[in-house]
């Protein structure tokens, strides 16, 4: 099941439809899920977290614990709105579509990608912008 869950007032308007947008992602890289959970929340929240969990005391739009057992995807994917509003201002993008971004990066990882170095990075991207073009053709 994929869940969304708010730790603020954001709350997203099409709950079903980026839940099958997810699961329509999940299943075209092969893989099936049980439970993934989607944590909204605010940055003092995911800085918390990542402070006590990593141990990096910066501020990130997102981080994600992935539970997954072989091709079976499960995790908790923590997204802080307020630090998607600011990348979004400073990347001259609608909040939308980096809120989406954002929800599907946390998934590709748990399919196994990487965005450490320059080429993991540019997959990563491609696969984003590939979902995204997914989205908006379904929306």
């Amino acid at each position: 099941m994929i869940s969304f869950n708010y730790e603020n007032n954001f709350k997203l308007d099409n709950e079903e439809q980026l839940s099958n947008w997810i699961i329509a992602v999940i299943e075209a890289e092969g893989f099936k899920y049980e439970d993934i959970n989607y944590i909204f929340c605010d940055d003092d929240y995911l800085h918390k977290i990542n402070i006590e969990f990593l141990n990096h005391d910066t501020l990130t739009d997102i981080i994600s614990f992935d539970y997954s057992v072989g091709k079976i995807l499960q995790g908790d994917i923590y997204i802080s709105v307020e630090r998607v509003k600011d990348n979004a201002k400073d990347f001259n993008e609608l909040f939308k579509n980096e809120l989406h971004r954002v929800m599907v990066h946390g998934v590709l990882h748990y399919c196994g990608y990487k965005d450490k170095t320059t080429d993991e990075a540019t997959v990563m991207r491609s696969k984003e912008n590939h979902y995204l073009k997914v989205l908006s053709r379904i929306h």
